[in-house]
């Protein structure tokens, strides 16, 4: 499998965590677990790197946070996208479309479509 560098997640790393709440809320182990399936497997994140963005974005007030208490009694925090948060990915999305773009018309490593302007 292909791998990357930390400085390349390191840029996308808030885009990829906020892409996962798009189908609303979520726990710290299941974004983990839904970046591994969108990415078959790419992006393997460990949760002591997963849960420092968390508390960034939410500071950054993209997320929101909620504890919920479990059947067994213990409890899991959940985040969920913000207002700001869903406006924050939109932008995010279409930065991020318009780099690959161009990062791909300078290396003619693939062709993407330049998003509608």
């Amino acid at each position: 499998m292909s791998t990357y560098s930390k400085e390349l997640l390191k840029g996308a790393a808030d885009t990829l965590v906020l892409s996962t709440f798009a189908e609303g809320e979520k726990y710290g182990y299941q974004v983990v677990k839904e970046l591994e399936r969108r990415s078959e497997g790419f992006f393997q994140l460990k949760e002591g790197t997963l849960y420092p963005i968390l508390h960034r974005l939410e500071k950054q007030g993209l997320l929101a946070a909620r504890w919920k208490t479990m059947p067994n009694g213990s409890e899991r925090r959940y985040y969920a996208l913000t207002p700001k948060g869903e406006n924050a990915l939109t932008t995010k999305l279409d930065e991020w479309q318009t780099f690959a773009a161009a990062v791909g018309r300078v290396t003619g490593a693939f062709a993407l479509e330049s998003p509608a302007n």
